[in-house]
Protein backbone atom coordinates (compact mmCIF):
# COMPACT_ATOMS: atom_id res chain seq x y z
CA UNK A 1 0.00 0.00 0.00
CA UNK A 2 2.88 2.53 0.30
CA UNK A 3 3.56 3.25 -3.03
CA UNK A 4 2.27 5.95 -5.45
CA UNK A 5 -1.61 5.61 -6.21
CA UNK A 6 -2.61 3.79 -9.66
CA UNK A 7 -5.71 6.52 -10.78
CA UNK A 8 -8.57 5.66 -12.75
CA UNK A 9 -8.28 6.51 -16.66
CA UNK A 10 -10.11 5.94 -19.63
CA UNK A 11 -9.16 2.65 -22.05
CA UNK A 12 -10.16 4.42 -25.23
CA UNK A 13 -7.03 6.20 -25.72
CA UNK A 14 -4.69 4.75 -28.56
CA UNK A 15 -1.22 3.61 -27.33
CA UNK A 16 1.53 6.48 -27.41
CA UNK A 17 4.72 5.43 -29.28
CA UNK A 18 7.44 8.38 -29.11
CA UNK A 19 11.64 8.20 -29.87
CA UNK A 20 13.83 9.79 -27.02
CA UNK A 21 14.20 12.64 -29.79
CA UNK A 22 10.72 13.87 -28.63
CA UNK A 23 11.64 14.23 -24.92
CA UNK A 24 15.40 15.32 -25.54
CA UNK A 25 14.20 18.49 -27.93
CA UNK A 26 14.36 21.93 -26.67
CA UNK A 27 12.10 23.21 -23.73
CA UNK A 28 11.39 25.48 -20.71
CA UNK A 29 12.79 23.99 -18.25
CA UNK A 30 16.83 23.97 -17.59
CA UNK A 31 17.59 20.82 -14.85
CA UNK A 32 21.47 20.65 -14.23
CA UNK A 33 21.46 17.13 -12.96
CA UNK A 34 18.76 14.20 -13.03
CA UNK A 35 17.41 12.55 -9.70
CA UNK A 36 17.73 9.50 -8.81
CA UNK A 37 15.75 6.50 -10.43
CA UNK A 38 13.30 3.85 -9.13
CA UNK A 39 11.75 1.12 -10.62
CA UNK A 40 7.95 0.42 -10.13
CA UNK A 41 6.32 -2.73 -11.18
CA UNK A 42 3.14 -3.10 -10.69
CA UNK A 43 1.37 -6.89 -10.05
CA UNK A 44 -1.97 -6.04 -10.62
CA UNK A 45 -4.09 -9.33 -9.13
CA UNK A 46 -5.33 -9.98 -5.70
CA UNK A 47 -7.44 -12.58 -3.87
CA UNK A 48 -10.51 -10.43 -3.07
CA UNK A 49 -11.15 -6.68 -3.79
CA UNK A 50 -11.42 -4.65 -0.84
CA UNK A 51 -14.26 -2.60 -0.59
CA UNK A 52 -11.67 0.15 0.14
CA UNK A 53 -9.63 -0.05 -2.43
CA UNK A 54 -9.14 2.36 -5.36
CA UNK A 55 -5.70 0.90 -6.66
CA UNK A 56 -6.02 -1.17 -9.80
CA UNK A 57 -6.43 -4.54 -8.37
CA UNK A 58 -8.19 -7.51 -9.74
CA UNK A 59 -9.97 -9.87 -8.07
CA UNK A 60 -8.28 -13.18 -8.84
CA UNK A 61 -10.13 -16.87 -7.74
CA UNK A 62 -8.13 -20.03 -8.15
CA UNK A 63 -10.59 -22.45 -10.19
CA UNK A 64 -12.58 -19.55 -11.70
CA UNK A 65 -13.52 -18.64 -14.81
CA UNK A 66 -9.81 -17.18 -14.88
CA UNK A 67 -7.77 -20.23 -14.43
CA UNK A 68 -4.57 -19.65 -13.09
CA UNK A 69 -2.66 -16.10 -12.53
CA UNK A 70 -0.97 -15.82 -16.13
CA UNK A 71 3.06 -15.23 -14.42
CA UNK A 72 4.86 -15.76 -17.15
CA UNK A 73 2.98 -14.13 -19.77
CA UNK A 74 2.62 -11.10 -17.73
CA UNK A 75 6.07 -11.05 -16.73
CA UNK A 76 6.84 -11.16 -20.73
CA UNK A 77 4.69 -8.21 -20.75
CA UNK A 78 6.91 -6.20 -17.89
CA UNK A 79 10.14 -7.11 -20.05
CA UNK A 80 8.50 -5.90 -23.34
CA UNK A 81 6.94 -2.74 -21.67
CA UNK A 82 10.66 -2.04 -19.88
CA UNK A 83 12.56 -3.15 -22.87
CA UNK A 84 10.57 -0.25 -24.99
CA UNK A 85 11.45 2.07 -22.19
CA UNK A 86 15.40 1.84 -21.88
CA UNK A 87 16.14 4.38 -24.45
CA UNK A 88 14.34 7.01 -21.87
CA UNK A 89 16.57 5.77 -18.98
CA UNK A 90 19.61 5.14 -20.85
CA UNK A 91 22.77 4.93 -18.86
CA UNK A 92 21.32 5.48 -15.64
CA UNK A 93 21.60 3.23 -12.42
CA UNK A 94 18.45 2.18 -10.53
CA UNK A 95 18.36 2.92 -6.76
CA UNK A 96 15.21 1.07 -5.77
CA UNK A 97 12.44 -1.26 -7.30
CA UNK A 98 8.86 -1.45 -5.90
CA UNK A 99 6.65 -4.85 -6.20
CA UNK A 100 3.71 -3.57 -5.95
CA UNK A 101 -0.61 -4.39 -6.29
CA UNK A 102 -3.03 -6.41 -5.86
CA UNK A 103 -1.40 -8.62 -4.04
CA UNK A 104 2.18 -9.48 -5.93
CA UNK A 105 2.89 -12.42 -2.95
CA UNK A 106 -0.26 -14.00 -5.31
CA UNK A 107 3.23 -14.95 -7.63
CA UNK A 108 5.08 -17.84 -7.03
CA UNK A 109 8.75 -17.55 -5.58
CA UNK A 110 9.82 -19.19 -8.90
CA UNK A 111 7.96 -16.20 -11.01
CA UNK A 112 9.55 -13.30 -8.64
CA UNK A 113 12.76 -14.78 -8.85
CA UNK A 114 12.48 -14.83 -12.92
CA UNK A 115 10.90 -11.24 -12.84
CA UNK A 116 13.98 -10.07 -10.70
CA UNK A 117 16.63 -11.97 -12.71
CA UNK A 118 14.82 -10.46 -16.10
CA UNK A 119 15.61 -6.92 -13.92
CA UNK A 120 18.44 -7.26 -13.80
CA UNK A 121 19.53 -8.36 -17.26
CA UNK A 122 18.23 -5.35 -18.47
CA UNK A 123 18.95 -2.00 -15.67
CA UNK A 124 21.97 -1.56 -13.77
CA UNK A 125 21.11 -1.77 -10.03
CA UNK A 126 22.80 0.12 -6.99
CA UNK A 127 24.72 -2.85 -5.54
CA UNK A 128 23.04 -2.58 -2.12
CA UNK A 129 19.54 -1.32 -4.40
CA UNK A 130 16.27 -1.76 -2.04
CA UNK A 131 13.98 -4.50 -3.62
CA UNK A 132 10.43 -4.45 -2.07
CA UNK A 133 7.75 -7.10 -2.78
CA UNK A 134 4.47 -6.14 -1.34
CA UNK A 135 3.28 -9.43 0.47
CA UNK A 136 -0.67 -10.24 2.20
CA UNK A 137 -1.18 -12.91 5.36
CA UNK A 138 -3.70 -13.96 3.32
CA UNK A 139 -1.07 -15.85 0.61
CA UNK A 140 1.34 -16.52 3.43
CA UNK A 141 2.28 -20.02 3.49
CA UNK A 142 5.11 -21.16 5.92
CA UNK A 143 9.09 -20.58 3.90
CA UNK A 144 7.02 -19.04 1.00
CA UNK A 145 8.89 -15.46 2.32
CA UNK A 146 11.67 -16.98 2.81
CA UNK A 147 12.06 -18.25 -0.79
CA UNK A 148 11.09 -14.78 -1.99
CA UNK A 149 13.92 -13.88 0.05
CA UNK A 150 16.30 -16.17 -1.72
CA UNK A 151 14.66 -15.02 -4.98
CA UNK A 152 16.41 -11.21 -4.55
CA UNK A 153 13.91 -9.43 -2.43
CA UNK A 154 15.43 -7.23 0.46
CA UNK A 155 12.60 -5.45 2.15
CA UNK A 156 8.60 -6.99 2.58
CA UNK A 157 5.78 -4.85 2.90
CA UNK A 158 2.93 -6.84 4.74
CA UNK A 159 -0.84 -6.05 4.42
CA UNK A 160 -1.66 -6.25 7.91
CA UNK A 161 -4.14 -3.47 8.38
CA UNK A 162 -5.47 -4.44 11.42
CA UNK A 163 -5.02 -7.37 14.28
CA UNK A 164 -8.42 -6.93 15.47
CA UNK A 165 -10.68 -9.95 13.62
CA UNK A 166 -14.02 -8.38 13.91
CA UNK A 167 -12.26 -5.22 12.21
CA UNK A 168 -10.47 -7.26 9.41
CA UNK A 169 -13.81 -8.46 8.74
CA UNK A 170 -15.36 -4.95 8.37
CA UNK A 171 -12.18 -4.20 5.59
CA UNK A 172 -12.94 -7.26 3.51
CA UNK A 173 -9.42 -8.42 4.10
CA UNK A 174 -8.78 -12.46 3.68
CA UNK A 175 -6.48 -13.06 6.84
CA UNK A 176 -7.67 -12.87 10.41
CA UNK A 177 -5.39 -11.99 13.24
CA UNK A 178 -3.52 -15.62 13.96
CA UNK A 179 -2.69 -15.61 10.26
CA UNK A 180 -1.84 -11.67 10.43
CA UNK A 181 0.86 -13.12 13.15
CA UNK A 182 2.00 -15.28 11.62
CA UNK A 183 3.25 -13.73 8.27
CA UNK A 184 4.79 -10.64 10.41
CA UNK A 185 6.84 -13.69 12.54
CA UNK A 186 7.50 -14.90 9.43
CA UNK A 187 8.97 -12.02 7.25
CA UNK A 188 11.05 -11.24 10.93
CA UNK A 189 12.94 -14.26 10.84
CA UNK A 190 13.30 -14.04 6.92
CA UNK A 191 14.66 -10.36 6.50
CA UNK A 192 16.54 -7.98 8.07
CA UNK A 193 13.73 -4.81 7.35
CA UNK A 194 10.52 -5.09 6.78
CA UNK A 195 7.43 -2.94 6.93
CA UNK A 196 3.83 -3.66 8.78
CA UNK A 197 0.60 -1.41 6.95
CA UNK A 198 -1.51 -0.51 9.65
CA UNK A 199 -4.65 1.70 8.79
CA UNK A 200 -7.07 3.48 11.48
CA UNK A 201 -10.11 5.58 11.94
CA UNK A 202 -11.59 1.74 11.10
CA UNK A 203 -15.62 1.54 11.15
CA UNK A 204 -16.35 1.24 14.84
CA UNK A 205 -13.09 1.80 15.91
CA UNK A 206 -12.43 3.03 19.22
CA UNK A 207 -9.18 4.67 20.60
CA UNK A 208 -8.67 1.59 22.96
CA UNK A 209 -8.55 -0.79 20.32
CA UNK A 210 -6.41 0.86 17.91
CA UNK A 211 -3.71 1.28 21.37
CA UNK A 212 -4.70 -2.55 21.35
CA UNK A 213 -3.30 -2.56 17.42
CA UNK A 214 0.00 -0.63 18.11
CA UNK A 215 0.80 -2.56 21.05
CA UNK A 216 0.63 -5.97 19.38
CA UNK A 217 2.57 -4.05 16.13
CA UNK A 218 4.94 -2.68 18.60
CA UNK A 219 5.64 -5.99 20.30
CA UNK A 220 6.93 -7.59 16.82
CA UNK A 221 9.42 -4.97 16.69
CA UNK A 222 9.28 -4.01 12.75
CA UNK A 223 11.69 -1.74 11.46
CA UNK A 224 9.26 0.25 9.68
CA UNK A 225 5.27 1.14 9.75
CA UNK A 226 3.05 3.12 7.43
CA UNK A 227 0.22 3.96 8.92
CA UNK A 228 -2.62 5.12 6.81
CA UNK A 229 -6.29 6.93 8.05
CA UNK A 230 -8.98 5.08 6.39
CA UNK A 231 -10.67 6.99 3.41
CA UNK A 232 -13.45 6.54 1.43
CA UNK A 233 -12.29 6.66 -2.12
CA UNK A 234 -14.49 7.19 -5.19
CA UNK A 235 -15.38 4.12 -7.25
CA UNK A 236 -15.23 1.94 -4.23
CA UNK A 237 -17.57 -0.39 -2.36
CA UNK A 238 -17.33 2.14 0.56
CA UNK A 239 -18.30 5.00 -1.39
CA UNK A 240 -21.55 3.48 -2.80
CA UNK A 241 -22.14 1.75 0.88
CA UNK A 242 -20.35 4.59 3.48
CA UNK A 243 -19.87 2.63 6.69
CA UNK A 244 -19.73 4.41 10.33
CA UNK A 245 -15.93 5.80 10.92
CA UNK A 246 -14.68 8.11 13.65
CA UNK A 247 -14.94 11.58 13.56
CA UNK A 248 -12.10 14.12 12.75
CA UNK A 249 -11.69 14.78 16.52
CA UNK A 250 -11.63 10.97 17.37
CA UNK A 251 -9.22 10.30 14.24
CA UNK A 252 -6.92 13.51 14.91
CA UNK A 253 -6.74 12.00 18.81
CA UNK A 254 -5.51 8.38 17.42
CA UNK A 255 -2.93 9.89 15.12
CA UNK A 256 -1.46 11.53 18.35
CA UNK A 257 -1.42 8.59 20.28
CA UNK A 258 -0.13 6.66 17.10
CA UNK A 259 2.81 9.20 17.13
CA UNK A 260 3.13 8.82 20.62
CA UNK A 261 3.52 5.24 21.02
CA UNK A 262 5.90 4.50 17.91
CA UNK A 263 7.96 7.40 19.43
CA UNK A 264 7.94 5.58 22.84
CA UNK A 265 9.15 2.14 20.80
CA UNK A 266 12.00 4.11 19.45
CA UNK A 267 10.33 4.75 15.85
CA UNK A 268 10.81 8.20 14.02
CA UNK A 269 7.79 9.71 12.12
CA UNK A 270 9.96 10.92 8.95
CA UNK A 271 7.08 11.00 7.02
CA UNK A 272 3.17 12.41 6.97
CA UNK A 273 2.35 8.36 7.25
CA UNK A 274 6.02 6.49 8.17
CA UNK A 275 7.51 5.57 11.40
CA UNK A 276 11.36 3.67 11.22
CA UNK A 277 13.62 2.54 13.23
CA UNK A 278 17.30 4.68 12.87
CA UNK A 279 18.66 3.36 9.34
CA UNK A 280 15.14 1.27 8.35
CA UNK A 281 13.63 4.18 6.15
CA UNK A 282 12.03 3.06 2.42
CA UNK A 283 14.44 4.87 0.45
CA UNK A 284 11.53 3.77 -2.66
CA UNK A 285 8.82 5.67 -1.10
CA UNK A 286 11.27 8.98 0.16
CA UNK A 287 12.53 8.73 -3.56
CA UNK A 288 8.82 9.72 -4.92
CA UNK A 289 8.60 12.39 -1.95
CA UNK A 290 11.93 14.15 -2.73
CA UNK A 291 10.66 14.09 -6.31
CA UNK A 292 13.27 11.38 -7.53
CA UNK A 293 12.36 9.91 -11.00
CA UNK A 294 10.75 6.61 -11.51
CA UNK A 295 9.60 4.54 -14.00
CA UNK A 296 6.69 2.33 -13.93
CA UNK A 297 5.69 -0.89 -15.46
CA UNK A 298 2.53 -2.49 -15.41
CA UNK A 299 -1.06 -2.42 -15.93
CA UNK A 300 -2.08 0.67 -15.17
CA UNK A 301 1.72 1.74 -13.57
CA UNK A 302 3.06 5.21 -13.40
CA UNK A 303 6.05 7.22 -14.30
CA UNK A 304 7.72 10.29 -13.29
CA UNK A 305 10.98 11.03 -16.02
CA UNK A 306 13.03 14.07 -16.17
CA UNK A 307 15.34 15.32 -19.50
CA UNK A 308 17.40 18.18 -19.81
CA UNK A 309 14.76 20.62 -20.48
CA UNK A 310 11.20 18.75 -19.09
CA UNK A 311 9.55 16.52 -16.64
CA UNK A 312 7.23 13.80 -18.22
CA UNK A 313 4.55 11.81 -16.43
CA UNK A 314 3.32 8.50 -18.57
CA UNK A 315 0.50 6.14 -17.54
CA UNK A 316 0.73 2.43 -18.48
CA UNK A 317 -2.66 0.57 -20.03
CA UNK A 318 -4.74 -0.16 -17.17
CA UNK A 319 -6.46 -3.20 -17.60
CA UNK A 320 -4.40 -6.81 -17.89
CA UNK A 321 -5.50 -8.18 -20.48
CA UNK A 322 -5.06 -5.24 -23.01
CA UNK A 323 -2.02 -4.24 -21.00
CA UNK A 324 -0.71 -7.19 -21.95
CA UNK A 325 -1.35 -7.45 -25.34
CA UNK A 326 -0.14 -3.71 -26.16
CA UNK A 327 2.62 -4.14 -24.32
CA UNK A 328 4.11 -7.61 -26.38
CA UNK A 329 3.19 -5.28 -29.42
CA UNK A 330 5.69 -2.52 -28.11
CA UNK A 331 3.21 -0.19 -26.88
CA UNK A 332 2.78 0.07 -23.31
CA UNK A 333 1.61 3.34 -22.72
CA UNK A 334 -1.27 5.03 -22.99
CA UNK A 335 -1.32 8.39 -21.81
CA UNK A 336 2.60 10.48 -22.01
CA UNK A 337 2.05 14.31 -20.76
CA UNK A 338 4.97 16.99 -20.07
CA UNK A 339 4.36 18.37 -16.65
CA UNK A 340 3.32 22.26 -17.23
CA UNK A 341 6.65 24.59 -15.76
CA UNK A 342 3.19 26.08 -13.60
CA UNK A 343 2.11 22.81 -12.12
CA UNK A 344 5.44 21.82 -11.24
CA UNK A 345 5.83 23.93 -7.57
CA UNK A 346 2.27 21.98 -6.79
CA UNK A 347 3.39 18.85 -7.91
CA UNK A 348 7.16 18.75 -5.89
CA UNK A 349 4.98 20.53 -2.34
CA UNK A 350 2.52 18.09 -2.74
CA UNK A 351 5.34 15.20 -2.25
CA UNK A 352 8.43 17.10 -0.56
CA UNK A 353 6.04 18.55 2.05
CA UNK A 354 5.34 15.07 3.25
CA UNK A 355 8.75 14.77 4.93
CA UNK A 356 9.51 15.91 8.51
CA UNK A 357 12.73 17.27 7.13
CA UNK A 358 11.07 19.14 4.27
CA UNK A 359 13.53 19.86 1.21
CA UNK A 360 16.24 21.88 0.49
CA UNK A 361 16.14 25.16 -1.86
CA UNK A 362 18.58 23.56 -3.44
CA UNK A 363 16.98 20.21 -4.68
CA UNK A 364 13.41 22.27 -5.20
CA UNK A 365 16.10 24.19 -8.08
CA UNK A 366 17.32 20.83 -9.28
CA UNK A 367 14.34 18.95 -9.43
CA UNK A 368 12.06 21.55 -10.99
CA UNK A 369 14.45 23.31 -13.36
CA UNK A 370 12.77 26.47 -11.37
CA UNK A 371 13.88 29.53 -9.88
CA UNK A 372 13.01 30.38 -6.05
CA UNK A 373 10.90 33.23 -7.45
CA UNK A 374 7.83 30.59 -8.54
CA UNK A 375 7.62 29.32 -4.82
CA UNK A 376 8.29 32.70 -3.27
CA UNK A 377 4.65 33.68 -2.83
CA UNK A 378 3.19 30.19 -1.44
CA UNK A 379 6.37 29.96 0.90
CA UNK A 380 5.59 33.53 2.17
CA UNK A 381 1.95 32.66 2.71
CA UNK A 382 2.91 29.62 4.27
CA UNK A 383 4.81 31.14 7.14
CA UNK A 384 2.78 33.52 8.18
CA UNK A 385 0.29 31.12 8.60
CA UNK A 386 2.77 29.23 10.90
CA UNK A 387 2.60 26.69 8.29
CA UNK A 388 6.23 25.89 7.57
CA UNK A 389 9.27 27.09 9.14
CA UNK A 390 12.56 27.59 6.96
CA UNK A 391 16.03 29.30 6.99
CA UNK A 392 18.70 29.83 4.09
CA UNK A 393 18.86 26.18 2.96
CA UNK A 394 15.60 24.26 4.49
CA UNK A 395 11.96 24.80 4.34
CA UNK A 396 9.99 22.41 6.98
CA UNK A 397 6.70 21.85 7.81
CA UNK A 398 5.76 22.96 11.50
CA UNK A 399 3.56 20.70 13.82
CA UNK A 400 -0.03 22.81 12.63
CA UNK A 401 1.78 22.12 8.78
CA UNK A 402 1.70 18.95 9.12
CA UNK A 403 -1.58 18.44 10.79
CA UNK A 404 -3.24 20.29 7.85
CA UNK A 405 -1.20 19.12 5.17
CA UNK A 406 -3.66 19.63 2.14
CA UNK A 407 -4.10 23.55 3.22
CA UNK A 408 -0.24 23.88 2.87
CA UNK A 409 0.04 22.10 -0.11
CA UNK A 410 -3.08 24.33 -1.35
CA UNK A 411 -0.73 27.34 -1.39
CA UNK A 412 1.43 26.24 -4.05
CA UNK A 413 -1.27 25.93 -6.88
CA UNK A 414 -0.76 27.17 -10.30
CA UNK A 415 -3.38 30.34 -10.73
Amino acid sequence: MAHIPITPQAEAEPAVVRDIQHYMRPGLLQLPSLPPLSLYVHLPWCLKKCPYCDFNSHEFRAGGNGGEVPEQRYIDALMADLEAALPLIWGRTVHSIFIGGGTPSLFSPAAIDRLIGDIRARLRLEPDCEITLEANPGTFEKDRFRAFRAAGVTRLSVGVQSFNDQHLKALGRVHDRAQALAAVEEAAASFDTFNLDIMYALPGQTQPELEQDLLTALALKPPHISIYHLTIEPNTYFAKFPPSIPEDDQAYAMLDRITEMTGQAGMARYEISAYAQPGHQCFHNTNYWQFGDYLGIGAGAHSKLSFAHRVVRQVRFRDPSRYMDNALAGHAVAQDDEVRRADLPFEYMLNALRLREGFALQDFMARTGLPLTAIAKGLEAAERKGLIERDMARVRPTERGFDFLSDLQELFLAD
